[in-house]
């Protein structure tokens, strides 16, 4: 069964670029001159990479977030980083610096860890509900702020704004997916090297710390590549919600694997399932694509309230 879904999987990627609202003819998608090649090598097929990788950078740092925290319902986005990154985003929209906006995206995100890690840098006991508490705090601050840049900005800097919070996909060229894709596999490499430690930190710190664990150290060093990668990913393709929820729970329901087990189906899994919902943002009739991020929520929504509901009767 295993092997059904990987080849399922597999088959959905080579197919994904083929289908959108403009039908496209295969014998034309190799044609330099062809309006297909352009189409199929400079917006589809990118567009397909940027959403796995996407996909499987969020679902991994859900992994982690849930892991570290020891909470089902941690995602990326709990530290306030996606926040950062938005706020950034929105500044260089309404300052008239749109040709920015990935750069000052990474720049909010960035402040975020910066400000994230000195204050907890400086509290005498390490506890990660105070780093979960400052992300929150900061997360609020954001939203605060983003609403003063929404009331001094014109109707298409708001549209603009408004867009960027819905998440999108939409990519020109393989120059944005590059970010993304080495942001994800760095997250990847370095998780499979913390494998064991976080196997023990979901237990119980006290344990990973007797088996020689220095808790404090695995611990920022993997929020801190989680929160870099999450404001590579947020300045591109902008917050996209429930990512990080959705799959990690899946697997854990249907592998019934420790988490230092689930790392890289999380990671592959997580890829495939943004691309799905991509092709289904893509392919409703609609006149335009439906946001990527409506369509996560819109899957998420329940299953946040599932999970709320089951652990309630646990």
């Amino acid at each position: 069964m295993k092997y059904i879904f990987i080849i399922l999987s597999l088959f959905l990627l080579l197919i994904a670029p083929f289908f959108g609202q403009i039908d496209i003819e295969m014998s034309k998608i190799n044609l330099l001159s062809s309006i297909e090649y352009k189409l199929f090598w400079d917006l589809r097929v990118p567009r397909v990479v940027v959403a796995f990788f996407t996909g499987a950078l969020l679902a991994l740092s859900g992994l982690i977030f849930q892991s570290i925290f020891r909470n089902p319902m941690s995602t990326p986005f709990t530290l306030g980083v996606a926040s950062g990154a938005t706020l950034g985003t929105a500044f260089a929209i309404v300052f008239g610096l749109v040709s920015f906006t990935a750069v000052f995206g990474f720049l909010g995100a960035l402040f975020t860890i910066i400000v994230l890690f000195t204050i907890t840098s400086r509290l005498k006991a390490y506890e990660t509900s105070s780093l979960l508490l400052i992300g929150i705090a900061l997360s609020f601050f954001y939203s605060a702020a983003l609403m003063i840049l929404f009331y001094i900005s014109d109707e298409t800097q708001s549209y603009e704004i408004v867009r960027f919070t819905m998440g999108s996909l939409d990519v020109v060229g393989f120059m944005q997916t590059l970010p993304v894709a080495v942001a994800a596999i760095l997250l990847l490499l370095v998780t499979l090297k913390y494998k064991i430690e976080i196997k023990l930190l979901l237990t119980s710190y006290d344990n990973a710390f007797l088996k020689g664990i220095e808790v404090k150290k695995v611990n920022t060093i993997l929020l801190i590549s989680v929160s870099i990668a999450i404001g590579v990913a947020v300045s591109i393709t902008g917050p996209i919600g429930f990512v990080g929820l959705i799959v990690p729970h899946i697997l854990k329901v249907v592998s019934k694997k420790s988490a230092d087990k689930l790392i890289v189906p999380t990671f592959f899994y997580g890829g495939i399932f943004l691309v799905l919902c991509d092709l289904i943002s893509r392919n409703l009739g609609t006149a335009s694509d439906v946001p990527i991020g409506v369509v996560t929520s819109f899957l998420g929504g329940p299953f946040f309230i599932y999970l709320l509901v089951r652990r309630k009767r646990v």
